[in-house]
């Protein structure tokens, strides 16, 4: 059996070598490294795959997430609602801001941000909500455009982790996560669903004022070189990733699905376990792209089983340990304990498996086997 890893770069990257060489020579040769054509080029792509009218390609998506907000023209004081059960880039980027982080609780089978708790946590001062398509699938966007319709509030879509994904709406409609709210930002870390080699990311909308505004705001704030016209930053993705970027976008659907399928066999390995629970999936089988496999262990063994796993030589990781309302940097005195009754207990019992585009059934199989032989111990 082939060394099992979180996440397989070398053995993806085998089969689009030769294109991603490729580009790699002609940039350097153009010496076209920012904004060359490999960029413009992707940005088009992704539109079109995405069915959205602009993208922005960025440096990565905490900058994304931030010029998304800067776009919107929110102000210090502005209230911003997200989820405690997260990657801290969501609340960082509204605190760099000066804005003020609210944070709520998750759902407890989706993990996603609770439609509930959004509507008692919105006061005069809200002014958006920040949704995060946690672990490849879409938080309720229905519930959640319902709500910032009724209190006239920006949605933001966090959509690092659920690239390619589609959204089955209540009227029917399919929708690519991040093209329902205002805008959205994503993230092309290299262990991303679309990954590129390096730092990565992109915004996008359908509303052509915030794209035009947000275009300057990633160019230090020109439309026109050495004229400033509004408060920007330095956020560009450069040739190089463009040119990763593009090599894998056509395939993206192709690893999706791949880890959908992984997922199947993982969750025919755990189902008759009483004390595992498998990731929730809503609706149709498109609408979940696992960029991670997350269990819960219902028994109080979560730990014991990741010590185990590291005994094994079995990756895994823990996402997420500490609530973004216990740690040190968000920790804030309106918060109440009984407010996240969820992620309090999300925190003791996830564990997600190694999950990937080269995951082979040998190794499915070990890493479950493993988990189904500790869980059964007497």
């Amino acid at each position: 059996m082939k060394k099992i890893q979180m996440v397989d770069l070398k053995g993806q990257y085998k089969d689009i070598k030769e294109k991603i060489n490729g580009s790699f020579e002609e940039i350097l040769d153009s010496t076209a490294f920012i904004n060359g054509p490999e960029v413009q080029n992707f940005q088009k792509e992704l539109e079109d795959y995405l069915g959205v009218k602009h993208v922005i390609p960025c440096a990565n998506g905490t900058d994304a997430l931030q010029i998304a907000m800067m776009g919107l023209g929110l102000k210090p004081g502005d209230e911003v609602i997200t989820a405690d059960f997260t990657f801290a880039a969501t609340v960082e980027v509204i605190a760099l801001l000066q804005l003020t982080p609210v944070l709520v609780d998750v759902e407890p089978d989706t993990f996603n941000i609770d439609p509930e708790a959004i509507k008692k946590a919105i006061t005069p001062k809200t002014k958006a909500i920040v949704p995060v398509h946690l672990f490849g699938q879409a938080a309720n966007m229905d519930a959640i455009m319902e709500i910032a319709k009724e209190h006239d509030l920006f949605v933001i879509e966090d959509n690092a982790q659920a690239i390619g994904g589609n959204y089955h709406s209540k009227a029917g409609q399919v929708y690519k996560t991040g093209t329902m709210g205002d805008v959205a930002a994503t993230s092309f870390f290299p262990s991303k669903n679309l990954g590129c080699y390096g730092d990565g990311g992109a915004i996008y909308t359908n509303n052509d004022e915030l794209a035009h505004t947000i275009r300057g705001i990633v160019n230090h704030g020109m439309y026109e070189r050495y004229h400033h016209d509004v408060v920007g930053v330095n956020s560009r993705l450069d040739s190089l990733q463009a040119a990763v970027l593009r090599a894998k976008l056509p395939n993206l659907n192709q690893y999706n699905e791949a880890r959908r399928k992984a997922a199947d066999k993982y969750d025919k390995a755990f189902e008759d376990q009483a004390e595992i629970e498998i990731p929730k999936r809503q609706g149709n089988r498109d609408a979940h792209v696992f960029h991670q496999y997350t269990l819960k262990i219902t028994n109080g063994k979560r730990d014991a089983l990741a010590k185990h796993l590291q005994e094994k030589n079995i990756p895994f990781g823990i996402y997420y340990p500490i609530p973004l309302h216990l740690q040190k940097a968000y920790a804030d005195e309106r918060y109440n304990e009984a407010d996240f009754p969820v992620t309090n207990k999300l925190v003791k019992e996830v564990i997600s498996l190694p999950m990937h585009t080269e995951l082979d059934d040998e190794q499915i199989n070990f890493i479950a086997g493993t988990i189904v032989d500790f869980m059964n111990r007497k």
